[in-house]
């Protein structure tokens, strides 16, 4: 704006001393000329587009006409004025800040939101205290409008722990266990029971029927107590879904070993994640991969996979290692790599030859 300001009124004054040389006939005339052009545009053009560099020159010529000329300008004499006006009004314009205390910083706010969420027991006060740590100093009332004002209730209690903290933090011991079925080509459907631990991501697959009941279920149940018979002190909850074949007498067996049972809600397979990934997993990389011909066919796929699953299948949770990680050769970055074909080759597992 300054540059273009600056142009114009070097151009103007170049045009002003061009006309001092020329004779007033000329100047009358071209005033005319002028004149006319300009009632050409105005009937044209209802509201002319203006720079702020075209406003400072009209309201500076302005005071050089007297009022009575000043119907030569395409604006009103009020907007004459009113640009007058603002630009002595930015020349002595002073810093302004709104009234108030400034606003709490979003960085400030959005860690005291965290920090509730993330802490339930944790009051305002108990919050002041952790920023002051970490050299913020939100006074404790604005802590408190904040979290009103996000809908976060007063500690200790604003919310039930989730499913996924309980899981996290009692995964050392829990077991979840889960139906799933597989439709062969030839006979009627299969059902597969199978139990995961949620530390180790380990599977075990209890068995395989046609007619799936709750004594068979109980019979799985004391099957895999003693495989995990070495390892049971560390167990403390079974999750499952609210299945009829999960009967008092399946319970029973696992509360004779210090276990607590806990149904997951009703249509929430979320509350039992860990085991119907698991089941996603088996029908994407096997199940849906092969032709189940009958019950023998499935059983021998699917413990082949459980066991692809448990000593070779990298895990995110883990770090991307198997569930029982294998033993190392001496020297891991030598020697030929060979691949293991599992049912067919649909699953292919690559390992350093001894």
């Amino acid at each position: 704006m300054v540059w273009s300001l600056i142009y114009m009124i070097v151009r103007y004054l170049v045009a002003g001393l061009v006309l001092l040389a020329r004779g007033d006939g000329s100047k009358d005339i071209e005033i005319l000329v002028l004149r006319h052009e300009v009632a050409v545009l105005r009937r044209q053009i209802s509201r002319p587009l203006l720079q702020p560099a075209d406003r400072i020159w009209l309201s500076a010529l302005s005071r050089l006409l007297p009022h009575i000329r000043w119907n030569a300008f395409f604006v009103t004499p009020a907007t004459l004025l009113a640009w007058h006006r603002n630009l002595i009004r930015r020349r002595w314009r002073y810093p302004h800040r709104p009234p108030g205390r400034p606003s709490t910083a979003t960085t400030v706010r959005d860690l005291v939101i965290r920090s509730a969420q993330e802490n339930p027991t944790w009051g305002y006060q108990r919050i002041h205290g952790e920023l002051k740590h970490l050299r913020y100093r939100p006074s404790p009332t604005t802590i408190r409008t904040i979290l009103t004002r996000a809908g976060l209730g007063p500690a200790p209690r604003r919310a039930g722990p989730t499913w996924k903290q309980f899981l996290t933090a009692q995964a050392k011991g829990i077991i979840a266990t889960d139906f799933f079925h597989i439709d062969p080509v030839f006979g009627p459907r299969l059902y597969a029971l199978d139990f995961i631990e949620h530390l180790t991501r380990r599977v075990h697959l209890a068995g395989v029927t046609i007619h799936p009941t709750g004594q068979w279920a109980t019979q799985q149940a004391r099957n895999l107590l003693a495989d995990l018979e070495g390892r049971l002190d560390t167990v403390k909850f079974l999750i499952y879904d609210r299945d009829t074949k999960f009967t008092t007498t399946f319970d029973e067996v696992f509360h004779g070993e210090g276990l607590r049972i806990i149904k997951t809600p009703i249509r929430a397979p979320r509350a039992n994640a860990i085991c119907e990934r698991w089941i996603g997993s088996v029908r994407r990389e096997c199940l849906d991969r092969l032709l189940i011909l009958g019950q023998r066919r499935c059983r021998v796929a699917l413990h082949a996979y459980v066991d692809h699953h448990n000593r070779h299948r990298p895990h995110r949770s883990l770090g991307h290692s198997p569930p029982i990680p294998p033993s190392e050769p001496a020297d891991a970055t030598k020697g030929r790599i060979a691949r293991r074909q599992i049912l067919g080759g649909i699953i292919n597992e690559y390992s350093r030859a001894a």
